[in-house]
């Protein structure tokens, strides 16, 4: 059984994001919801994530934990 959802205290600048990109896909801003809260990748951030690991790969990548243990210590 599906029950309702209750968002309270959006900022109007992310509702007026949110039915935008309702409106890009041709839904409504329930059902555009639906599909964000569903998991499925978006399609667009999807391909932008594929050409950004591309122009990363041969790049040396310094992992989460030390950052944040330096940021840490810095503080």
């Amino acid at each position: 059984m599906a029950r309702p959802l209750i968002v309270r205290n959006v900022d109007d600048e992310l509702v007026r994001r949110l039915k935008m990109r309702a409106a890009r896909h041709n839904r409504s801003a329930e059902a555009e919801h639906r599909e964000m809260l569903s998991g499925e990748p978006d399609e667009a951030f999807a391909l932008v994530a594929t050409r950004l690991r591309e122009l990363t790969r041969v790049r040396k990548h310094t992992p989460s934990e030390q950052l944040r243990r330096e940021s840490r210590d810095e503080g």
